[in-house]
């Protein structure tokens, strides 16, 4: 196996095993954090920024969302889907900006 599909199934795996696998997060929500979609607040505050402004995180963020009923640990994997959809994101761009610069590059 080439190491780039070495690369492209490990993040499968890792896409497939935060969206699916076990955890105390429902999966549906798991999805939309992952997408940082169709979220209610106050999570929608903190997946939001974890997805594009992660600096400006606070402890507030997290207790909102705590005193709303989530658990430390089913905030713990929303936050985790959260970055993951967000780097997922960049990485498929990425993959595309390269796949139209070379197509580019090959052609001019």
């Amino acid at each position: 196996m080439a190491d780039e599909d070495k690369k492209r199934a490990a993040h499968r795996a890792l896409v497939d095993r935060i969206l699916n696998g076990e955890g105390r997060a429902p999966a549906e929500q798991r999805a939309r954090a992952f997408g940082n979609d169709a979220l209610s607040p106050p999570l929608d505050t903190l997946i939001g920024k974890v997805a594009t402004r992660p600096a400006q995180i606070t402890e507030a963020d997290f207790a909102a969302a705590k005193a709303s009923g989530f658990s430390e640990d089913q905030l713990f994997e929303l936050v985790i889907c959260a970055a993951v959809g967000q780097s997922a994101r960049l990485y498929e761009a990425g993959l595309a900006a390269l796949a139209e610069a070379t197509a580019n590059g090959e052609a001019g």
